[in-house]
């Protein structure tokens, strides 16, 4: 990796921190569980070989090489997957410029793109450590009744990549379908080197042995010359604060911010002391609001991180498992994740699985305002006043990441208007990402939800609810548990998706 940035000067390596993580750095690679605390250690215990994947999964070769000539018949792959599930994927892809279609939402205007029109020559990949994520599932009966509805056999177009011996994969075997087991002992946003990372990026084309060895060659870099590694992990404690803006605006790693978003966020927020990663469009948006900025290539960040995409995966796993050392929390749990599970059943089960009528407080022109303000510029201003000092707007877009992504520009927008860091997740895939931070990190959020009317729906096969109802059930459900901590809250429900971009946007710039 080759590291510049003006940043690099406030490194003082005889610093406690600086010695403290030096000592822990040799012990991540000996799987010392005990680095993160007594409290940790059993959850360490079982999700530290992640560290050996850049060698282990070299022993996957052979079985990838086989599926990717039993699916050569299918030109289209689809991936259901969430979080580490995904995101991974989705940058190997992007970065070595091959087409995989990531289906990490439940927006059924989102879904008519995964159906797409041509299930004879798709291949769906479900990956999932257990096969209970609640949006993997129903994706997973969604296609199999999609397939079966055109004649297709289900297990000639599905392929799944899970954990050995879960309740997954003993069913599908079962049932007589191509599973391919990934490492237990590595957790979900750890698992990029993993099958569940490598899989789907080889049956699209990409060059995972050279993956594999570039990581390989990055960790025998660091363990033998740990300075670059031990001065961003520094830099990321000592000098971070809360705030670190990732960029890979004109890099050759497209995603690779959006990744490390999901790694570092959910790893480090909790106990109110985490540090939000924000994906941000270019250097100079990632400045706003005094975060730190990293970029993968050019200049003018604090810091310029370059290098081979398998090299930036295990690089920033370790780093990450370094700033839980320096922070002293747990890097590999996820507690408040599963309380946004809880709240979705539970609106699921209060709704008895049909989406009730949900009365706003004001409609603007089509745009109806669920929280304080008379207008939508109304309630945008009002919302924007709100933010704490030292504070950062998170705005979470249930809506359909390829017709409606005009509505991404609204991050830049209320960051340059509020002066505030402001982060932008797609629902409900943030919720295995930032969803852990906006519950467990410092408590100085302030929280944009948007949702759409719904035009398209369908059924889940086994299912007692639809996409749509699932869709709102996972947003009013988040709502309620950032409402119960108090936080500045607005939902704003667009009842024409297009023209309430349009209207949400305009009204953002006039403030």
């Amino acid at each position: 990796m080759k590291l510049s940035g003006p940043l690099l000067k406030k490194v003082d390596r005889n610093s406690d921190l600086y010695k403290k993580l030096a000592t822990a750095h040799p012990k991540i690679a000996q799987k010392d569980p005990t680095l993160w605390g007594t409290k940790a250690s059993h959850e360490a215990a079982i999700r530290l070989n992640w560290v050996d994947l850049p060698t282990s999964s070299l022993t996957l070769l052979p079985d990838v090489s086989l599926l990717c000539e039993m699916f050569k018949g299918c030109s289209r792959v689809v991936l259901c997957g969430m979080g580490g599930s995904s995101l991974g994927p989705e940058v190997i892809a992007q970065s070595n410029h091959r087409e995989l279609f990531i289906f990490d939402s439940t927006d059924p205007h989102y879904a008519v793109h995964a159906i797409g029109d041509d299930l004879k020559s798709t291949l769906v990949i479900v990956s999932s450590k257990s096969g209970s994520t609640i949006e993997t599932s129903s994706q997973r009966s969604l296609f199999e009744g999609k397939f079966r509805e055109s004649g297709l056999n289900p297990t000639e177009h599905m392929l799944f990549v899970t954990d050995p011996g879960s309740p997954l994969d003993i069913e599908v075997r079962a049932a007589g379908f191509s599973v391919i087991n990934a490492d237990p002992h590595v957790g979900g946003r750890f698992s990029v080197l993993s099958a569940f990372g490598l899989v789907p990026s080889a049956l699209v084309g990409v060059d995972i042995e050279q993956l594999l060895r570039d990581a390989q060659r990055e960790k025998e870099y660091f363990l033998a010359n740990p300075t670059d590694i031990l001065d961003i992990a520094y830099l990321l404690v000592a000098e971070a604060k809360q705030y670190i803006s990732f960029t890979d605006d004109h890099s050759k790693v497209p995603g690779l911010s959006d990744w490390i978003e999901q790694l570092i966020a959910e790893s480090t927020g909790k106990d109110s002391v985490g540090r939000l990663p924000i994906a941000t469009e270019n250097v100079q948006v990632a400045k706003i609001g005094g975060a730190l900025t990293v970029a993968f290539a050019g200049t003018g960040a604090d810091l310029v991180v370059e290098g081979d995409l398998g090299a930036h995966f295990i690089f920033w796993e370790w780093v990450t498992a370094l700033l839980g050392v320096g922070l002293k929390i747990d890097p590999f749990n996820q507690p408040n994740v599963t309380e946004a599970k809880e709240q979705t059943a539970a609106c699921l089960a209060e709704w008895e699985n049909q989406l009730p009528m949900l009365t706003p407080q004001c409609t603007d022109s089509g745009v109806e305002i669920f929280g304080d303000g008379q207008s939508l510029k109304d309630a945008l201003a009002t919302f924007i006043e709100d933010v704490k000092d030292g504070g950062y707007i998170a705005i979470m877009a249930y809506l359909d990441r390829r017709d409606d992504l005009k509505i991404a520009e609204l991050r830049s927008i209320l960051s340059e208007k509020s002066g505030k860091p402001t982060s932008f997740g797609w629902g409900p895939r943030f919720l295995h990402s930032t969803g852990q931070f906006h519950k467990g990190g410092q408590k100085n959020g302030s929280f944009l939800q948007i949702t759409g009317d719904t035009r398209v729906d369908f059924e889940i096969p086994g299912r007692p609810f639809t996409l749509k109802t699932l869709l709102f059930a996972q947003a009013i459900g988040d709502n309620r548990a950032l409402a119960t901590r108090k936080y500045p809250l607005l939902r704003l429900h667009l009842q024409t998706r297009s023209a309430g971009i349009d209207q949400l946007l305009a009204a953002a710039r006039s403030l």
